[in-house]
């Protein structure tokens, strides 16, 4: 296989699909993906052209990601519940030579992207993070990048506690795939993929852990939200380590997790897409939003000029091996966010001697009359009150003051706490700018189709 880097020819893991019925050592494996690979070459896939794949999250997925590496191909892992317009949009932007989904394989109309050059250089893998209705956004990283974030995930996570890992996540997002399912696959651990239906993982999720032996789970806090409500904790003692991230978390819930795992070590992980997934976490116990020191590469923040440096606070920058080439087709958005060898994240942080703890995102700070509030830091006051589940907070346009802040809020089970016993709670702890004007309880928090919350859709459909 001419120009290819095949990832079955190192050490493997094995997959449980219980959703699928699947079960597949590693030889198994690798013999389904040879002959996955082989179908793929005669639908027209071969090295530097794209594979499109539009799954469920099963085994059918992965199987299909680790064929198109053997072929020497790309992979663009797409999110099935993609609305027909919004698939038409990304595949016309990607250009791939083959689309695999439910309904088999398919070589679209039109000519096929290329890319040549050094197989480790080349393109490997395509995420969407946004555009799926406008110019989309696909962050590109190379099989360079991805072996290293790879082998940097077993240097601190280890390979012991790697033995078997329950997927929490989409394999159409980096957290998921690169996180959980290469990390754990490359280890020559086990991978459980639990069934998709239903509540989700979330529900039983101690139960899962028991009867699979579940070693290590990664995930977002939103799950955790639920779990602690929905799943009495795991009575076995083979939990070792947890990562929580691509969410901001509050001390508070993370106690509580860190409660619920009993003896296992749990961190809250900084991730990026366009850094592979984690470049930095810390351990329970620790600060909101802290993720301590970077996992290979360096952090730094950016000061007034835009120039790097190595502590204080500002926007978060971070260089380091595993990040992204660009994003495809998209210099100018590029150049926005890659500049003289870092990346700017887009977050806010404040870098010392103990690593670094995030603050907000630049692209989300309200501005109250000229008084800048993070919103994030708005949401774990609000989260701390005990008849409230969840919050997100936005901006609101204000006539006076330009913006001010508005508040969603998801009441705790048996709970409905009234604007002004919020506001009350919030006016002992922030300050006055900072203090939500307006309360929207809701039953659930808006999210986009990766389960991310988002503050502009958060405020369209509720302002």
């Amino acid at each position: 296989m001419s120009g290819a880097v095949d990832w079955t020819e190192g050490p493997l893991g094995a997959l449980r699909d219980r959703d699928g019925g699947t079960e597949m050592d590693a030889d198994a494996l690798r013999a389904a993906v040879a002959a996955r690979a082989d179908a793929m070459a005669a639908a027209g896939a071969e090295a530097g052209t794209l594979v499109a794949i539009v799954r469920d999250g099963g085994a059918d997925a992965l199987v299909d990601l680790l064929a198109a590496w053997r072929l020497g191909a790309a992979a663009a892992m797409l999110d099935v519940g993609l609305s027909d317009p919004e698939r038409e949009n990304v595949l016309d932007h990607a250009r791939p030579a083959l689309v695999c989904d439910a309904a088999g394989m398919a070589a679209p109309t039109g000519a096929p992207r290329r890319w040549d050059g050094p197989a480790r250089d080349r393109p490997a893998l395509l995420l969407f993070t946004s555009g799926t209705t406008g110019t989309p956004k696909a962050v590109v990283l190379t099989t360079r990048a991805l072996e290293a974030r790879v082998a940097l995930n077993h240097a601190q996570i280890g390979r012991e506690a790697l033995s078997v890992v329950l997927q929490t996540l989409p394999l159409h997002f980096g957290h998921g795939l690169i996180g959980s399912a290469l990390t754990t696959l490359a280890a020559g651990g086990t991978l459980v993929l639990p069934a998709r239906g239903g509540l989700g993982p979330a529900a039983g999720l101690g139960a899962t852990i028991d009867a699979e032996g579940v070693t290590f789970l990664t995930s977002v806090p939103t799950l955790w939200r639920a779990a602690l409500r929905m799943s009495s904790s795991p009575e076995g003692a083979t939990l070792r380590r947890v990562h929580v991230g691509s969410a901001p978390l509050s001390a508070q819930l993370w106690e509580r997790i860190a409660g619920w795992c009993g003896a296992a070590s749990v961190w809250n992980c900084y991730g990026i897409t366009e850094t592979a997934n984690w470049i930095g976490g810390a351990a329970w116990p620790a600060g909101d939003a802290h993720v301590g020191h970077p996992w290979g590469g360096a952090f730094a923040v950016a000061g007034p000029d835009g120039t790097p440096r190595p502590a204080g606070e500002g926007e978060v920058l971070y260089r380091g091996p595993a990040t992204m080439s660009g994003y495809l087709d998209r210099p100018d958005a590029t150049a926005a966010v890659l500049r003289g060898g870092w990346y700017a994240t887009g977050d806010t942080g404040r870098l010392g001697p103990d690593g670094l703890a995030l603050s907000g995102r630049l692209r989300e700070e309200i501005n109250r009359a000229g008084v800048k509030v993070q919103p994030a830091d708005v949401d774990r006051v609000v989260e701390a009150h005990p008849g409230v589940a969840e919050c997100c907070c936005f901006a609101l346009p204000d006539p006076i003051a330009g913006e001010t802040v508005a508040a969603a809020y998801v009441p705790e089970a048996g709970h409905a706490p009234e604007a002004a016993e919020l506001a009350a709670f919030c006016a002992a702890r922030l300050r006055p700018v900072a203090v939500p004007e307006r309360w929207l309880p809701v039953e659930a928090i808006p999210r986009t189709p990766r389960g991310k919350v988002s503050r502009r859709a958060v405020a369209e459909a509720l302002a």
